[in-house]
């Protein structure tokens, strides 16, 4: 494709024609020479918004861009409900990798009942590979809105799935050839598949139910990162136990190979949520076929401790995530 925004001709064939979830909420979606989209709630409603870019990932990308997005405004309590898609590829781009990217958009957006409701597509020399920059716009009742900030001393602190768990995807899908030149190609197929498990919307719509005050998607900097981050904003402490934090041997065995730290890799599909009935919440969700795990408490103070074989050592602020060890590399 050449350089500059995308042909009229290639936005309706490769982009708009392959994008079918729609919202009644939208009144304006994606259409040529309008640049903006309308939407509309109910009166009692807030529109909760949120923004991610997705610079890590190559043959994920258009399932990660929705996903993540989705966990941000579930992680508030939020319905997604639409996104914004900005995709900036480089020269020589083909459109039928184009193509790939927005189906793997749309059947993540079908899945989850979101609507792609406008954006933008160039190609540019400023990349080197494809970047897609996502919006995301969720509606939630004004009495059911989460915030990370409200995590209460006493509560437990409940972990789903397993930590490292998108690092161990993406790597499992960029560097295959490299992996299997050192592990058996099913631990690699199994790694692939944990980027079916990217989405947090549906923990988060049972912890709601059961009263959760506080839920954190695992992004950037991993578990360690996410919990740093949990309490910072609650102005509370933790105490959290190395050894209950759940993390599969895929993601071990990958982490050892690249010497990574497993709990400072990127983990979407994962989700801290505190609550007073810890046990009855990973009750529920293990009845969803969610895994879930009680991980630590909330304490109070502002010491951030993790506990391993009656060693205690202090959390440090996230840093860069170690997945970008690899990738610069």
């Amino acid at each position: 494709m050449k350089m500059g925004k995308v042909q009229e001709t290639i936005l309706k064939r490769t982009i708009f024609k392959q994008l079918q979830s729609k919202r009644s909420e939208v009144l304006v979606g994606p259409e040529v020479g309008e640049d903006c989209s309308v939407l509309k709630f109910e009166e009692d409603e807030l529109c909760v918004v949120s923004t991610d870019p997705i610079t890590g990932a190559v043959h994920t990308i258009g399932n990660l861009a929705v996903n993540i997005t989705a966990n941000d405004l579930a992680s508030s309590g939020a319905e997604p409900l639409g996104i914004l898609l900005t995709i900036l590829l480089p020269r020589g781009f083909s459109e039928a990798n184009l193509k790939d990217i927005i189906k793997d958009v749309n059947e993540s957006c079908m899945k989850l009942s979101i609507q792609v409701i406008g954006g933008h597509t160039e190609v540019t020399d400023a990349v080197n590979q494809p970047i897609l920059s996502v919006t995301g716009i969720g509606k939630v009742k004004s009495d059911k809105l989460i915030l990370t900030q409200k995590a209460e001393v006493g509560q437990d602190i409940i972990m789903t799935k397993w930590a490292g768990l998108e690092g161990t995807a993406i790597l499992a899908h960029d560097h295959e050839e490299q992996l299997k030149a050192h592990f058996n190609s099913l631990m690699i197929e199994n790694a692939k598949a944990l980027s079916e498990h990217i989405s947090v919307v549906k923990e988060s719509i049972i912890a709601v139910k059961l009263g959760a005050t506080s839920m954190h998607d695992i992004t950037e900097g991993g578990v360690f990162g996410a919990l740093w981050e949990l309490a910072a904003s609650a102005k509370v402490g933790l105490e959290v136990d190395l050894d209950a934090i759940p993390i599969k041997q895929e993601t071990i065995e990958i982490c050892e190979y690249y010497d990574l730290n497993p709990y400072k890799l990127m983990s979407s599909g994962c989700m801290l949520i505190t609550t007073f009935e810890g046990e009855k919440l990973i009750k529920e969700l293990n009845a969803a076929h969610i895994s879930a795990s009680c991980i630590g408490k909330i304490v109070e103070g502002n010491d951030k401790t993790i506990i391993q074989s009656n060693n205690k050592r202090s959390l440090e602020p996230p840093k860069t995530d170690e997945l970008y060890r690899v990738i610069s590399q």
